[in-house]
C-alpha cells in the first residue's frame, strides 16, 4: 500500500526491529533545510532469509531484503519498479516475486544476461535434457586459461561459448544455461569450473591466478561442467513454489530490460514509474570491467569498451555530475507521489558520506526529500555511524536517502 510523506515518516520513526527503536538524528543541508537520519537494523543480515533465487554472484550488490523493504510499503501489485543500476538484478527479481512490473537497465549487458532468465526458470528436467545436447569443443582458446581450468572442462567451456554465440536466436532453456554457466566459470570452491580463485564476483587476471597456483601447490583438476550448471540451478530454484514460477512468468512478459546510459534512457516513458530502488558505482571503489573479464570472454562482450562506458569517476565532483544527470532523469519518468530510494552504502571508510551529496542531488532535480534511512547490523555502533571500523574494508552500512516526487 503506498504510503504518503507523513506516514512513510512516522512509519521509519516508530520502526521496531527485533527489539530495537528507531533512533532519529537530523542532518542540516546546504539549503539549510534540516532533514531527518533513521537509523535502525531495518532487515535481518541473513542472506540466505532471501529467496533462492537471488544467488547469483555479482560485485557490489546488496541484499534481497532492502528493495524489498521498500517495494512492499511504497508500490501496489501492477505498479512499475525500476532500476537504472540494475547490476544482477537484485531489485527486480524481487519486484518480479511480489507481482509488481520492472524495468530494469544496466550499461553493462551482462547485467540482463544474468537477471532476464531468472524471470522465467525453466524445469530442472528441460534444463537436463538442453543441457546434454550441447558438446564439448574440439577447437582450442583464443586465450591461455590453462592456470584456471582443466583442459577437458576448458574444452566443455568453449563447447558452451560456440553454442550461445552461434546461435542466432536463444530460447528461455538457453539463456538460463547461458546465465548458470557465467555465474559458475571461476571461484573458490568445487562448485566452480576453476581451480580454487577469488570469490565468482571477481575475476583475477591470468598472471595472478598463476601466482595463487604457485602459492597454494595446486593445478585445475577435471570439474564437470553440466553436473554443476545442474547443481547450481537446483540450488537457485530450491526455494520456487509454482505461484512463485506463475508470478514470475507473468511478470517477464511485460519486463522490459535496456542497455542504456541511465541519464539517457529515452524508451521509458514519462511519469511512469512508482518506485526507484537502486545502487550507483561509488566512485572508483569497484572495477566492474576488470572484475567480469572472464565472464565478458565466455559470452562475446568486449569487457574494455563496456569499462570505458561505466562510470568510474574518481573524482567525487565529476560523479557527482554525472549522478545529477540520472537524477535528472529519474524526475522525468517518476510519477507524481512516486518514490527513489537511492542507496550509497559506505564509501573510503566513512571518509566521503555520498548520502549528503545526494540529497542535494535529488533536491535539485526537483524531488522532495523524505530523509535518510541507515541500516546498521549488528556489528554496528550507533555512536560511530558515520564512519564504521570493523577491521574490513568496503561498505559496512546502507545509507539510502528517500525521495518523492511531488
Amino acid at each position: 500500500m503506498t504510503q504518503n510523506k507523513n506516514t512513510l515518516h512516522q512509519f521509519l520513526e516508530n520502526f521496531i526491529f527485533e527489539g530495537k527503536r528507531t533512533v532519529v538524528q537530523s542532518l542540516q543541508t546546504d539549503s539549510r533545510k534540516s532533514l531527518p537520519i533513521f537509523l535502525n537494523e531495518f532487515w535481518t543480515s541473513k542472506q540466505r532469509q532471501a529467496h533462492s533465487i537471488h544467488e547469483i554472484s555479482y560485485r557490489a550488490c546488496f541484499k534481497p531484503q532492502l528493495p524489498k523493504f521498500f517495494i512492499e510499503r511504497l508500490t501496489a501489485p501492477g505498479d512499475i519498479v525500476y532500476d537504472p543500476f540494475t547490476g544482477r538484478g537484485t531489485t527486480i527479481i524481487e519486484a518480479a516475486l511480489l507481482g509488481r512490473n520492472v524495468i530494469a537497465n544496466d550499461i553493462n549487458p551482462l547485467s540482463s544476461l544474468l537477471c532476464k532468465p531468472r524471470l522465467r526458470p525453466p524445469s530442472i528436467e528441460a534444463i537436463e535434457e538442453r543441457l546434454y545436447s550441447i558438446y564439448s569443443s574440439k577447437k582450442k582458446s583464443d586465450i591461455d586459461l590453462s592456470m584456471f581450468f582443466h583442459k577437458k572442462t576448458l574444452s566443455e567451456i568453449l563447447g558452451l561459448q560456440e553454442y550461445f554465440l552461434q546461435k542466432k536466436k536463444k530460447d528461455f532453456l538457453d539463456e538460463w544455461i547461458q546465465m548458470t554457466a557465467t555465474n559458475r566459470l571461476t571461484g573458490h570452491s568445487k562448485g566452480f569450473f576453476s581451480v580454487y580463485t577469488l570469490p565468482p564476483n571477481q575475476a583475477l587476471s591470468a598472471e595472478k591466478q598463476r601466482k595463487i597456483n604457485i602459492e597454494r601447490n595446486q593445478q585445475p583438476e577435471y570439474r564437470d561442467t553440466k553436473k554443476l550448471i545442474l547443481k547450481k540451478t537446483k540450488q537457485l530454484q530450491k526455494d520456487l513454489t509454482e505461484t512463485d514460477r506463475a508470478a514470475l512468468q507473468q511478470i517477464s512478459a511485460k519486463a522490459r530490460f535496456f542497455s542504456a546510459d541511465a541519464r539517457k534512457t529515452k524508451a521509458i516513458p514519462d511519469s511512469s514509474v512508482q518506485l526507484t530502488v537502486t545502487s550507483p558505482p561509488f566512485l572508483d571503489v569497484v572495477q566492474y570491467a576488470d572484475d567480469n573479464w572472464l565472464r565478458c570472454w565466455f559470452n562475446g562482450i568486449d569487457a574494455e569498451a563496456i569499462g570505458k562506458k561505466i562510470t568510474m569517476s574518481k573524482k567525487l565532483e565529476d560523479w557527482c555530475a554525472v549522478m545529477q544527470s540520472v537524477f535528472h532523469e529519474l524526475y522525468r519518468i517518476t510519477k507524481a507521489r512516486g518514490y527513489v530510494a537511492f542507496e550509497v552504502g559506505e564509501v573510503r571508510s566513512g571518509k566521503i558520506r555520498l548520502e549528503e551529496f545526494v540529497v542535494e542531488l535529488g533536491i535539485a532535480s526537483g524531488f522532495f526529500c523524505e530523509g535518510i534511512m541507515i541500516n546498521q547490523q549488528n556489528f554496528t555502533k550507533t555512536a560511530n555511524i558515520w564512519g564504521v571500523h570493523n577491521n574490513a574494508k568496503g561498505t559496512n552500512t546502507n545509507r539510502i536517502v528517500i525521495f518523492q516526487k511531488p
